[in-house]
C-alpha cells in the first residue's frame, strides 16, 4: 500500500510558467545553467543552481551558494510571478517527447515509507552529493524539485488520471527543446490520493540523492512539514529508459592492442550501427583510425538479479579485469554519457582525446528496475537514463 498526499503548492502562475520553468539541477553544469538562466531573472535555474549568481569561480558547496537559493526563492515566492495554493491538491503531468506521452501524478509521498524500504531504490548514493542536497533543502525550507518515481500500473488510477485530463489544464507549453509539459489541477483530490492504496510499491526511478536529502532534512529540522516530499508517480509502462553510455579515459595498452586482446576474449564485429540493436551486445568505439565494434557479453558469473544487466556485465568481464575499473562509482578514469546526447558526443570524447574508448550500452528496461528493487538490490551507477526530463519550479513544496 502506498499512500500519496495532496499540498499547498506554491507555483507559477500560468502566463509565468514556461518562463520559470527549468532543466532539473544535475543535467546542467553551472556554466550551462548561466547560459540558460541569462536575460531570465525568474528561471527556477537561479533557486535550484545558485552559483550562476555569484562571481565565476565561486565553488558549487560554498556556503554563500546555499544562502543564494535560499534568498532567490524567496524573491520568487514573493514576486508577481508566483502564486501559492488555497487549498491542499494533486497535479497530472504529462511530457509529450518526440510525439511519446509520459503521464503522472504529483503529490507527497512519505519520509517514513522511504526510510522503512516501501518505496525502493535501485542505486546507493554519494556522500557528497547527499550533502549538498540535503543542504539545499534546509536552507530553502523547500522541496524545490520533484523526485521521479514509477510503480506498476493500476486500471483505477488511470481512469482517474484520464479523467482529470478532460479539464481545462492549468498549464500548457512547448519548452525549447521540444518537449511539450501539460499540468492539470485537481481541486477534489480524495479518489486518486485513494486510489493509491492498492499500488503495492513504490520505486525511487530518478532523484536517489533527492530522495535521502528529503529523509536527512526530516530528521535535522524536525519539521513536520518535512515528513513528505515531491514526487511524480509514473506507472513504469509509461516510462522510457535511454542507455547511460560509458567512456574510459586512458587504456592501459594502445587502442590496437586493446582491440586484440578483446578480439581474443570475446565474440567482436565491425559495427554497421553506433547502438547496439538487442540487449547481451555493446558497441565501442576507438577513435577515427578504428572506428566502431559489436561485442557479445557473456553471461553473468554471479548470483544477483543486477548482475544479469548489460551494465554489470561489461563491468564484469572488460571493465574489472581488463581495465582496473573496481568501483566505477569514484574511479576517475571512467565516465558516463547520458544517451539523450547520442552516439555523437561518444565519437567526439574519443576524438578529441579526452577518452580513448567508448561504450554504447542497449538500455536497461523498466521491468529491470523493478526486478532489481524487488530483490533488494543495486544496480551499477548510472545504469538508468530517463527521458523526457521533469521541468523544475512548476510545483515547490515548502516547509
Amino acid at each position: 500500500m502506498a499512500s500519496v498526499r495532496p499540498f499547498r503548492a506554491l507555483r507559477p502562475a500560468p502566463e509565468h510558467a514556461e518562463h520559470v520553468a527549468s532543466v532539473p539541477y544535475d543535467v546542467v553544469s553551472t556554466a550551462e545553467a548561466r547560459d540558460l538562466a541569462e536575460g531570465n531573472p525568474r528561471s527556477f535555474l537561479h533557486v535550484i543552481r545558485p552559483e550562476i549568481d555569484l562571481p565565476e569561480g565561486t565553488d558549487e558547496h560554498d556556503d554563500a551558494v546555499y544562502e543564494k537559493g535560499a534568498e532567490n526563492l524567496r524573491a520568487l515566492a514573493e514576486s508577481d510571478a508566483f502564486v501559492r495554493e488555497d487549498a491542499p491538491a494533486l497535479y497530472v503531468y504529462r511530457l509529450v517527447m518526440n510525439g511519446r506521452a509520459q503521464t503522472g501524478v504529483v503529490g507527497l509521498v512519505s519520509v517514513e515509507e522511504y526510510d522503512s524500504g516501501r518505496i525502493l531504490k535501485h542505486e546507493d548514493t554519494r556522500p557528497d552529493k547527499e550533502d549538498d542536497r540535503t543542504r539545499h533543502l534546509v536552507a530553502q525550507r523547500a522541496h524545490a524539485e520533484p523526485v521521479m518515481l514509477t510503480y506498476r500500473g493500476v486500471a483505477d488510477i488511470d481512469d482517474l488520471v484520464a479523467e482529470a485530463m478532460e479539464g481545462e489544464p492549468l498549464y500548457d507549453f512547448r519548452a525549447k527543446d521540444y518537449v511539450e509539459h501539460t499540468l492539470w489541477k485537481l481541486d477534489d483530490p480524495g479518489a486518486l490520493a485513494d486510489a493509491f492504496a492498492d499500488v503495492d510499491a513504490l520505486y525511487v526511478a530518478d532523484g536517489h540523492h533527492r530522495s535521502a536529502a528529503a529523509s536527512r532534512a526530516a530528521a535535522e529540522t524536525a519539521d513536520d512539514g518535512a515528513a513528505h516530499f515531491l514526487a511524480v508517480l509514473f506507472p513504469y509502462e509509461d516510462m522510457e529508459i535511454l542507455p547511460y553510455n560509458r567512456v574510459v579515459r586512458e587504456l592501459p595498452v594502445g587502442p590496437g592492442k586493446f582491440l586484440e586482446q578483446l578480439r581474443r576474449k570475446f565474440e567482436v564485429d565491425e559495427a554497421l550501427f553506433a547502438e547496439p540493436d538487442e540487449p547481451g551486445t555493446v558497441a565501442f568505439y576507438l577513435g577515427m583510425d578504428f572506428g566502431w565494434y559489436t561485442l557479445a557479453l557473456p553471461e553473468t558469473g554471479r548470483g544477483g538479479v543486477a548482475d544479469t544487466l548489460d551494465v554489470a556485465r561489461l563491468g564484469e568481464f572488460v571493465l574489472e579485469p581488463m581495465l582496473g575499473i573496481t568501483n566505477p562509482r569514484t574511479d576517475d578514469n571512467v565516465a558516463f554519457v547520458g544517451g539523450i546526447r547520442g552516439t555523437e558526443e561518444l565519437e567526439r570524447l574519443v576524438d578529441s582525446g579526452e577518452a580513448e574508448v567508448a561504450f554504447s550500452m542497449f538500455p536497461t528496461a523498466a521491468e529491470d528496475l523493478l526486478d532489481v528493487s524487488d530483490a533488494g538490490e543495486r544496480m551499477p551507477p548510472k545504469s538508468t537514463w530517463f527521458e523526457p526530463k521533469l521541468r523544475s519550479g512548476l510545483l515547490v513544496h515548502t516547509f
